[in-house]
């Protein structure tokens, strides 16, 4: 393995192990999750059931996983991004993406670079039967993560590492080869409960629990339909996707710059007001979104997420121009908006006059 070590770190990962694909102690959790309702609208998952625990039965003959780790934060991320993200927050005419999707689509960055790994152990050892995957397929990737010893789940549910945070992407190689494992490593949260503590809507019902149904990152993206009206002002000015939990996780002090440039932030996604966003009609969505993972919800559903924020921003705004400007663009959008969007609109000048 240490030669595939190598490769991977060539290819722009940040760490790779072995887990075996015995995980049938992970699926009475999966099982109760799925019964709980957790997983909302996602029917794919509870679709999939325990295909997710079983390994050999998404691809047969799978008789280990590989798994590897690549960090994401932007490579120009300056030491105190956690604080300036807050700021953006803080900053209701902005409109704020997840940080992890102001760059490319990382499915395809990964999915393009494990096959690359597959094909030089290929070429070292002979054809072998595998597949790979980056959140693209029935696969607990963080409990196969934490059998490899890329880190231990933390109690927002993500994969966690000592010296990286959780600021990276995971992806996985199923092999017909049976390779020794991993040592899986310790937990290091111990009492804290920031990720908990933080969260707008009280998606991490308790530790190592979430539900998806009140998750911003759900809403945001997963979500087809309209946003509950309870949760609408809890999202702020999230547009795509929350970074909250990771954002004041002790460990992301540690969190590890990406080493390709396709992480890169574009600067359409940094910084840009509510206003610029909401004025981009399809054609413009489609350019700027363009190897975006924000391009597969779709201009519809961006809108939903922008008339909520403005929404948020028209209720907290104190300036008399501004709020009118806020307003003025909803109200004409209303005249020519689909029926989702207008109900997100109507609601959003609603807010003018909400406490």
């Amino acid at each position: 393995m240490r030669d595939v070590r190598q490769w991977a770190t060539e290819l722009g990962f940040s760490q790779i192990g072995v887990a075996g694909i015995d995980l049938h102690s992970a699926e009475p959790g999966l099982r109760a999750w799925l019964d709980a309702g957790f997983h909302g609208g996602m029917e794919y998952m509870a679709r999939h059931g325990a295909m997710r625990a079983r390994p050999a039965e998404l691809l047969p003959g799978t008789a280990s996983v590989i798994c590897a780790r690549m960090d994401y934060l932007p490579r120009g991320a300056p030491a105190d991004w956690a604080q300036r993200e807050a700021a953006r927050l803080g900053d209701a005419r902005q409109g704020v993406v997840s940080l992890y999707a102001r760059g490319r689509d990382y499915h395809k960055v990964l999915r393009l670079r494990l096959q690359r790994l597959a094909d030089r152990l290929a070429a070292a050892i002979g054809p072998f039967g595998h597949r790979v995957f980056s959140d693209s397929a029935p696969v607990l990737e963080v409990e196969l993560a934490t059998r490899a010893g890329l880190g231990w789940r933390g109690k927002h549910t993500l994969a966690l590492t000592r010296d990286a945070g959780s600021m990276f992407f995971l992806g996985e190689i199923f092999v017909d080869i049976e390779l020794p494992a991993d040592v899986p490593v310790a937990a290091h949260c111990g009492s804290c409960s920031a990720c908990i503590d933080i969260c707008p809507t009280r998606a991490i019902v308790a530790p190592w629990r979430v539900d998806a149904r009140r998750c911003i990152s759900y809403l945001t993206i997963e979500h087809a339909g309209p946003i509950p009206p309870e949760l609408r002002p809890l999202l702020g000015n999230h547009v795509y996707g929350c970074d909250d939990c990771q954002r004041v996780c002790p460990w992301n002090k540690y969190a590890a710059r990406a080493t390709l440039p396709d992480f890169d932030e574009r600067p359409a996604f940094v910084g840009a007001s509510l206003l610029a966003l909401w004025r981009w009609d399809e054609a413009e969505f489609l350019r700027w979104t363009e190897g975006s993972p924000i391009r597969r919800i779709g201009h519809a559903r961006w809108r939903r997420n922008l008339a909520v924020a403005l929404g948020n921003a028209l209720r907290v705004e104190g300036d008399a121009e501004a709020r009118a400007g806020l307003a003025g663009a909803l109200t004409e959008a209303l005249r020519s908006a689909e029926p989702m969007v207008a109900e997100h609109i109507a609601w959003a000048l609603e807010q003018a006059g909400a406490e």
